[in-house]
This record gives C-alpha cells, structure tokens and sequence, in this order.
C-alpha cells in the first residue's frame, strides 16, 4: 500500500476558494516560499494572469484585477510580502456576515396586492382635482379586486377593497360603497369590454331586424 493516501481529499487541508482549485492552491503556497522577495512579486503577478485565464468572465477592469489580487491575498492566508499593486484587503471584513436587508413591514402588509399598487395608491394621494382622483380611485379598486379574484376566488369583497384601499392611503381615498356596487366600478375591464360587445351586439341585431 502506498502512500497515496495523504492525496485524498479528506486528509487534504481545506481550499480556502474552492472556485480556483487545488493546484491554483499548491502555486500561492510555493510563491510563499520563494525567499528572493522581487522574484516572488514577479511569480505573484504571473499567477494573477493564469487566475483571469481560469476565470473567463474575469475583465481587464480595475476593480475585476484588484479582487484577482484580493484573492490572492486571501488563498495567501494575508501571510505573503509581494509588491502588489493594491493593498491588502482588510482581513477583518472578510469574517463580518453580511449586513440584513431591511423592510419596512407596513409596506407589506397587503401582499397580495404587491408593490406596485401601493406605488399608484402614493400617486393617487397626490392628486387634487377631485375628479381625476376619483377616478384613479376606481382605477385602483378595480385592480385590487383581480389581484383579490387571483389570491382569494370564493370571497371578493368591494367592502374589504375599500377598507384596505383607505388604510393604505392613511384614509385620504375612498368612495361611497353603494355607488360601487350600484355601478360596479370595481368590475374588471376584461367584464366591462364583454359588456360593451354584448351591448353593440343587440344594439346591430335590432337594426338588421328593423331593416
């Protein structure tokens, strides 16, 4: 048996990037032993190029050549006195967890509405005509009715639309719940066009029918 076994991955140190492999490994740690400091900043500069060569997303950009360095630095253990062309990165940033991304809850209260009407309900709320309010009123209820058909199909509410459509403007827009459902604002335009079809489709019957 030889001793083949110290190859194994399981007794081998661990890579510290796995993206650049074990051999682009093997060669930062032999330039750490090359004693003759300007003959070891010259084989550092040669192992960067064969990093962008291993790396064919990697551009000849600033910031693209000064991570390649960056990483270096890193597989180097921040343990290799070379003359690079950008410091060395701060170790210290490198154990630091990423910061958490922040939301702000009241935005997301409705969900199922998404962003997007809350954006329009802000555009709405900015209006003063009266009447170009109400009508984008009626704009949003009718899209917060099919968001609601898409995400609750057995319980479609105008009253639920409202309320929530008057919280989310800080009660700055509604309308009279009764002229909604006596005129059905809040139906979809898909209903609306098939209404207008249906409509333009006995008014031309009774015309072929006089004639």
């Amino acid at each position: 048996m030889n001793n083949s076994v110290s190859e194994y991955n399981t007794v081998r140190p661990p890579l510290i990037l796995k993206e650049y492999g074990r051999n682009m490994q093997k060669l930062v740690d032999y330039i750490k032993t090359i004693e003759d400091r300007e003959k070891r900043t010259q084989a550092a500069y040669v192992l960067v190029e064969l990093m962008k060569l291993i790396n064919p997303n990697a551009k000849s950009a600033m910031e693209t050549t000064q991570k390649l360095w960056d990483d270096l630095y890193i597989m180097a253990g921040f343990d290799i006195d070379i003359d690079s062309p950008y410091p060395p990165p701060d170790k210290e940033l490198l154990n630091k967890p990423p910061q958490r991304l922040t939301y702000k809850e009241s935005e997301l209260e409705f969900k199922h509405y998404g962003r997007n009407i809350l954006y329009l309900v802000k555009k709405a709320m900015e209006l003063e005509d009266p009447e170009e309010r109400e009508s984008a009123v009626i704009k949003i209820g009718k899209l917060m009715k099919s968001f609601q058909s898409s995400w609750n199909r057995e319980n479609v509410d105008e009253v639920t639309i409202l309320r929530d459509l008057k919280k989310m403007s800080k009660g700055q827009l509604t309308i009279d719940i009764d002229r909604v459902r006596a005129e059905n604002l809040f139906d979809s335009v898909v209903k609306e066009r098939k209404s207008k079809q249906n409509k333009n489709r006995r008014s031309n019957g009774g015309r072929r029918r006089r004639n």
